[in-house]
Order: C-alpha cells, then structure tokens, then sequence
C-alpha cells in the first residue's frame, strides 16, 4: 500500500473492511432500485474520513457513477454555495458549467428556486447515469449549502443519486442535520470511524517505513491513539530526524521534525499560507510574504517535496486540516491578527468578493476599523438575498465594531435592522433599534432607524407601536423626502389594521401621491401595500386588485397578491395566467406565497385535493426558510378541506395545529380565523351555542377581518346561527353579505352569495333562486354546490319534490366531484328523503393504499414521471410548482410503497389501461 516516493497511499484504509463494505452495499443499491441513498462518515480529525471517501468515489466512478467530489473549507464557510460549488463544478463530468454556476448564485434571490434549479439539474444527469455527490468535512459547509444539503436528498429521492459526507463527530452539527432532514424519506448510513488496533498501527509503520516495526517504535505509536494520520505523521517526522536519534511524541513536534530541514523562506511561506486556510492561492501567499512570486518557486517546489502542499494546478493544498494547523499554531497569535487584516486586504486587492475576505476580517479586524466595517457592509448586502441570518451575523459583527461616538454607527445599525428583519429576527432588530434610538441620534439618522423598524413592527403584529413611532417621527421632523415617505407609508399600513379605514385610505393616498413624487421606490411600495391591504379589509375586491396589480408592476415578488386578488373577482383566467406567467419566472417570486395563491386558485375551482397538496407544500417551505407568514390560515383551510373530505381526525389536527401556531402569531387575521374554525368544530361536534359565541366573537372584534374571513364562507355562519335561533345574529351576517355584494357588484360569487343569505335569513324560496342564477356565473363550484344544497331543501320543504330533486343532485354530483365527501353524503340524505333509495349515487371513499388510494393530481403525476417527465416538466404541464410535483410524488411512492422512478415506471406500465 505505500506510493511510489515511499508515502503511504491509502493510509486510513487498512482496518477498514466492515466499513468499506457498508459503503459499497449502498452504492449497490442506490445503482440496483433507482432510489437515493445518502451516508454519513464521522470521526475525530486524521481518523481516515477522507481516505475512506476517497475508496468509496473510486468504487462508484467502477459502478457507472458519476462522481462530484468536492471539501468545504473552514474559512469559507461564510460563502454562499461555496461547498457544494466545489462537487457540482468538479468530477468527471460536472453537473453545472462554472458560468452556469454563477448566474445561478448571483442572479437569483430565492433560496428555495436555488436549490430547485440545484435539484433540477442533478435530476437530469441522474436519468441518464446514476450519480454521487461527495462532500468532505461537512461540519465546515457555509449556511446556503447546508440549507440545500437538508433539502436536496429528499428533494432528490425518487432518483438514483447518492450523497456522501464527511463529518467530525458533532452532536446537534451541520451533518447529524443533514442526515436527520432525510432519516424517514431514504436510505441512511452512518459509519462512525473509530481507533484502529495497535496491530493495525503496525501494518500502518510496516506499509510506511517498509520494514518491521520493533518494540521501541510500538511504544511510540502507541501515542498516536489509533488515529492513522498522527502515527503516518509521528513515522514521517521519525524519518528526518532518526540520525539525530530523537524521538517526536506527536504531531506538531513530528510537523516541526519534518519542517526544521525545510529553509526559513519556505517555512515562511508556509506559515502564509496556514493564514489562508487548507486550500489557498499561489500568489495570495507570495504577496502575504511581500515578494515576487518568482521568488518564491523554490520554497512551493521543497514544500511540496516535503509531502506537506499538494498542487493541483489552481490551488495549493495542505495535505490534511492538522497539517495546516500544526503550521499555523507556530505563528504568534499578535501576528496571526495582523496577518488574516492583511489578508482580507489582498483578496479584496486581487478582486475576490467581499464575502471571501469575511473570515479574514472577522480574524483580524479591530474596534474602529472602518474600512473593514465597510467591507462587511458590503458582503453583507451581497449574500443578504440567499442567506439572509449570514447577512445578519455580518452586520451584527460590523456594528460591534463601530465605537458609540462615532456618527457610521447608525448607519450600520440601520443597515443591521433591516437584515435582522429579512432574516425573520424581528426580536433582535427591535432590540437593536431601541438601542441606537436610546443614544439619542440626530434627527435624520432617528427617522431614517424609525423607517427601517417598521418591517419588523409590522412582523411582529405590532401595528400599533407602527403607526405611534411613524408618527412620532414625522412630528419631529428632520427626515429626509425619502424617509419622510416611507414613514408616512408606514402609517397607512399600520392604520390598515385599524376600524377607521376612511382615515387610513386618505393617509395612503397621501403617502402614495408622495411617493409618487419623489420616486421613492421603497416607499411607493410600502404605499401601495397598504392601500392593498385597507382595500380587502373594506371588502373593496376591485379596488385591492388595482392596488396589487400596481404594486406587482413595481416589484414582481408581489405578484402573488395580485393573483390571489384577481381570484377575489372571480378572475380565475387572469389568475392561472399569471400562475402561468410565475412558474416561467419563479426566481423573482416569494415561492412559499406563491404557493398560497397557486392553493387558493386550486380551492376556489374545487380542486380540493390539489389545495390540500399546495398548502402542505407551502407550509414545509415555510418551515425551511423559518418564516412563519400563512401557516395558521393554512391549517384553517385545510381543516375546512378534512370535514368537507369527512376526515375528522385530521381536521382536529390541523386545528389544533392552528391554535398551536395562534399562540406564537396572535395576530387579528389569525385570530379570527381560529375562531371561526372553532365555530365550525363545535358545529360539527353538536355545541351549537359555543359555535354561536365563536361567530359573534369574530363579527364584535374582529370587525376589520369580516370582510376577508366571511367572504365564501357567510353561508356556514348563517346556518349556525338559524340552527341556534340566533336570528339577530343571521339577520347581521346577511346584511354583512348585502354589503359586500354592493361593494363587488361585478363579482357574481359576491351577488350570489348575498342572494344566498337573504334566502336563508327570511326562508325566502324565491331568493335562493335568485341566488342559483347569479352564481352560475361563479367559477366557484362548491359556492354553487352549497347553493343548491340549500335551494334544494327549501323546494322540499314547499313540497316541489321533482324540482328540489334537480337542485340536490346537482348540488351532490358537484360536492363529490371536488371530493367533498361529507357534503355530498349530507345532501344524499335529503335525496334519499326526497326520491328513495332508486336516487342514490354512493359516494365512494378511496383506499388508503394502492393505485386507488391516488388522488386524480396524483395519478397525472404518476403517469408524467412514469413516461420519464421531470418534476419541473410535470410541473409546466400541470401549471402546479415543481414543488407541489415533489409533494404528490411523494404521497405517490408512499401509497404505491415504490422507492423509485424506475419502481413507478413499472408499476404504471402494467395497469390495465396502459
């Protein structure tokens, strides 16, 4: 096993063997089903990760792989992507070009679409040949890596690809994450790498030195611990100093043994590049030492000869982590300061990014160093769109080192706020503002922190405190045209959430017209928001979708709003259009809203099953970006989707899943919505009365919300409160109705539903006619549906049996067809009354396993990716996102109980109808 110049080739191997195969079982297997897999190699430095590794590429690449390899570094663990980059752009043949590479890193500003497009691209080498990516020393891998390594193997699972990592031994670490996010979707393995045997250790000096290991060399190998890399090390160390008859008792005396022959220019050179990292520039290193490169030929070409650099032909590399660190130690901690300050001036000098110069800065930097304060400005507003918290660390760290007196101060923290903010921190950057504002700043930098407190202040609910301090800070004055509109925009957004919505639409106009003026885009926006947000409080559908329609012109991350405001005017053309026109452009796109308004367009069609999947996606997105905006109102919805469906169970769940998250977010909207839920439930359970409470709640204190909350679903309300005899409270709802429709006289769900009401309120037959008619017009089925339900009953009760007949299976054969079961089976029952058992159509509930137990989205999705469609594809077919492809394949392969596309392809090829 030893090289040709007598090193030690494969020095962590022997000793090996049970590993090695663990390893090769489940390369096998990811070759043999067609599924991921993903393996966790973990021990102390030196223990033989890499080696081990390095065995396993090499038996993939024999199995047909196609192998990324690449090893995140401890100093740049900061850079985004810069991980991964280093497995997708090298190995036999990369996955991504480099230019691809970096217009997918720096063009796009979604973590989500990132690692999607990342996803994508793996998928469609992974059709063709089974592929690998390995990543050496996961515990050092930057934030947006780590992100997508939680993402991508289950993301990935249905294809043959098989991750590799790498880890020291770290509970709660980046790598027991990873392997965590993936345990319950696909095949895991961890190999912890432990001590290897003394015997072990002799074969080790025996392959090293090519001669037998004696008694005396045992004894000092004994040192070692079984870690192979230090007795490697120790025997090296042993070869250049056995003349001198001395003996190195471990490894930074055995580096120090084999470094003393080594000339004090090499040393030094050496000693510069430890300040790198492991992995480090040529000429970075020469200029850190202050000569020509030239001069510095002979110590590259004895640093190598020493077997302590390799050279790969862009990079110098030290051979293991602890070399490196054995050099560096050896550098005075007052030099290593001066040194990384130094550093971080010539990468920025040779034109790297802000962000690579980071870890030198936070080395070297001192209290007062603005120019490294505005470096750290800079590279924070580099990353801030894909990672957002190490924008926040930057920024945290700059304002550490800005002294109070100093007038930059604010500056940065203003700077800090609005990145605290972006990275959902509210607590902090509130905590961080009123610290500044404590320090009493002048009063353009006091408007300026004030402006930029207010996404946080609208965040965290607290709308309130937004609207005193946007005051307070106009009232003193001294602002700028800019902020001077952003405050007054604030305002109007804040007194959105108020009960006088007249001042607060004057108070947005005002801003608008502000805005307008000065070209203020942050403040046009925030303008124009507010206006939305005051025109859907009013039950103004028309109005908020100018509003939205405008904001989504300005910037295209808020077309979701806009496409959930064209659904309010019953525009489900114009709403699938821009869905359309999203999944084309999804990088400039909030995807997790996105996703609500892609569930809300499949909701209000009747499209329950593909609601449900949107909204269990838009919630798991949410989850990984940790921004909790719609989970509570997700949770409501698809509880109202579990008891149209008669799944009880699960609509408890999501209920209190929905009182779980109204505890962290007790916002007015979620409030609301939890207690009509809650009136729903005690419906549902046979408390009449606390359902009649909820609803009254909802119409006292949550006035503003009646509006958003009531919109499609008043009906239910009524209903509760006649069933209650409540008739106050049902007369109230229906003018509510009557309201909304005046408000919305061009939306037919609108008219139709106040036509609905009024019929129910006075038993009106004559009404709920009307109301049929009107919402014929409605692209909302189960609105329709529900007025026939109701049309139906009041014909029988006038006792038109054949006409009430119609209305019921009309209503019937509507609820089934969208999957609302429950519904179906209560309109079935006054059909049997009607017409006897001749007349039923049996609602027939799916198996929970098997080709039956899919839902119709499910099997269109089976049969994409059975005929070879990636998500992306399927998704473009289906006008759904590659994400919500990824939620049904996965409800797919676990009701099919397949592993794989290939499993799949099978199973729908020899289905009768194929």
């Amino acid at each position: 096993m030893a090289g040709t110049d007598g090193s030690l080739s494969r020095s962590g191997l022997r000793g090996r063997a049970v590993e090695l195969e663990e390893l090769q079982a489940l390369i096998a297997s990811v070759a043999r089903t067609g599924s991921g897999g993903l393996a966790l190699i973990q021990g102390e430095p030196g223990i033989g990760k890499t080696t081990l590794l390095a065995e396993a590429v090499t038996r993939a690449r024999a199995a047909g792989f196609s192998v990324g390899l690449g090893k995140a570094d401890e100093l740049h663990r900061i850079v985004p992507l810069s991980s991964l980059a280093a497995c997708i752009l090298h190995g036999d043949q990369p996955l991504l070009s480099g230019d691809a590479f970096v217009d997918l890193a720096r063009n796009h500003d979604q973590r989500i679409w990132l690692v999607e497009r990342l996803a994508e691209a793996i998928e469609a080498k992974a059709d063709s040949v089974p592929v690998m990516i390995a990543l050496d020393d996961v515990q050092w891998a930057d934030p947006l890596s780590r992100f997508a390594l939680k993402q991508l193997p289950t993301r990935l699972r249905t294809s043959p690809v098989l991750w590799m990592l790498t880890g020291r031994l770290e509970p709660a670490g980046p790598a027991e994450e990873v392997v965590a996010a993936a345990t319950d979707e696909l095949r895991t393995v961890t190999v912890p790498l432990g001590p290897l045997s003394g015997a072990v250790i002799g074969q080790l000096a025996g392959d090293t030195l090519g001669a037998a290991v004696d008694e005396r060399l045992r004894d000092l190998l004994g040192g070692a611990g079984g870690n192979p890399f230090l007795a490697v090390e120790m025997l090296a160390g042993l070869r250049t100093v056995e003349a001198s008859g001395e003996l190195p008792p471990g490894l930074v005396v055995g580096v120090r043994g084999r470094l003393r022959p080594l000339q004090p220019s090499t040393l030094r050179f050496l000693q510069m590049g430890a300040v790198f990292g492991r992995r480090f520039g040529f000429q970075e290193a020469a200029a850190l030492c202050g000569q020509p490169s030239t001069a510095l030929i002979s110590a590259l070409e004895e640093s190598v000869r020493a077997g302590v650099l390799d050279d790969d032909g862009d990079h110098l590399v030290f051979r293991h982590d602890l070399l490196r660190q054995a050099v560096y130690v050896d550098i005075p901690p007052s030099a290593r300061k001066a040194l990384h300050r130094e550093a971080a001036n010539q990468l920025v000098s040779a034109g790297h990014q802000p962000i690579d110069a980071v870890p030198h800065i936070l080395k070297g930097a001192v209290p007062g160093d603005e120019e490294a304060v505005a470096l750290l400005q800079r590279a924070a507003d580099d990353v801030l769109s894909v990672t957002p918290d190490v924008a926040a660390d930057l920024m945290s760290h700059a304002l550490e080192m800005v002294p109070p007196a100093r007038p930059l101060r604010f500056a940065v923290g203003e700077q800090a706020i609005v990145c605290l903010t972006r990275a959902g921190r509210n607590r902090e950057a509130l905590s961080t503002g009123d610290r500044l504002l404590a320090c009493r700043p002048p009063l353009e930098a006091f408007s300026r922190l004030q402006a930029a407190l207010g996404g946080t202040l609208w965040n965290m609910d607290l709308a309130d405190e937004l609207r005193r301090r946007a005051e307070t800070a106009l009232a003193i004055g001294g602002a700028t045209a800019e902020v001077a509109a952003r405050l007054a925009a604030l305002r109007g957004l804040a007194l959105s959430r108020g009960h006088d919505l007249v001042a607060a639409r004057e108070a947005g106009e005002t801003a608008l017209r502000a805005a307008t003026a000065i070209g203020d885009r942050e403040a046009h926006v925030l303008a124009l928001s507010g206006l939305g947000e005051i025109a859907l409080n009013a039950g103004e559908n028309a109005v908020a979708l100018e509003r939205f329609a405008a904001l989504s012109a300005v910037d295209a991350a808020f077309l979701p709003e806009e496409i959930v405001a064209q659904q309010h005017v019953d525009d489900f053309e114009s709403s699938e259009r821009l869905l359309r026109q999203a999944a084309d452009n999804a990088g400039s796109f909030r995807p997790a809203m996105l996703l609500w308004g892609q569930a809300q367009h499949h909701l209000g069609l009747g499209r329950l099953d593909d609601a449900d999947a949107d909204f269990v996606t838009m919630e798991r997105l949410e989850d990984d970006v940790q921004v909790p905006v719609q989970q509570v109102n997700s949770r409501v919805i698809r509880s109202r989707i579990a008891l149209l469906r008669g799944d009880r169970e699960a609509a408890q769940q999501h209920l209190a899943a929905a009182q779980k998250g109204l505890a962290t977010k007790p916002n007015p909207g979620n409030t609301a919505a939890v207690r009509f839920l809650e009136a729903i439930h005690a419906e549902a359970d046979g408390d009449i009365g606390l359902a009649i409470d909820k609803i009254r709640q909802v119409q006292k204190e949550d006035f503003f919300m009646r509006w958003r909350l009531l919109r499609d679903w008043v009906d239910s309300a009524i209903r509760m409160a006649l069933r209650g005899a409540d008739h106050e409270l049902a007369e109230d709802l229906a003018l509510q109705a009557e309201a909304h429709a005046e408000r919305n006289p061009a939306v037919p769900t609108a008219t139709g539903i106040a036509a609905q009401a009024l019929g129910l309120v006075k038993d009106d037959l004559a009404m709920l006619e009307r109301s049929v008619a009107l919402l014929k017009a409605s692209p909302r089925p189960l609105v329709r549906a529900s007025a026939y339900a109701d049309l139906g009953q009041a014909l029988l009760a006038a006792g038109r049996k054949p006409q009430a007949v119609a209305a019921l299976t009309q209503a019937h054969g509507t609820f089934a067809e969208s999957g609302a079961h429950a519904a179906a089976a209560r309109v079935q029952r006054d059909l049997d009354g009607a017409g006897g058992a001749s007349r039923r159509a049996a609602t027939v509930q799916r198996p929970v396993q098997g080709w039956g137990a899919l839902t119709a989205s499910e099997k269109k999705v089976a049969h994409l990716i059975a005929v070879g469609h990636t998500n992306r594809s399927a998704a473009d077919l289906l006008i759904v996102s590659p994400h919500t492809v990824n939620t049904h394949l996965t409800s797919v392969f676990r009701k099919l109980s397949v592993n794989s596309r290939v499993q799949l392809a099978n199973l729908v090829m020899a289905l009768p109808d194929n």
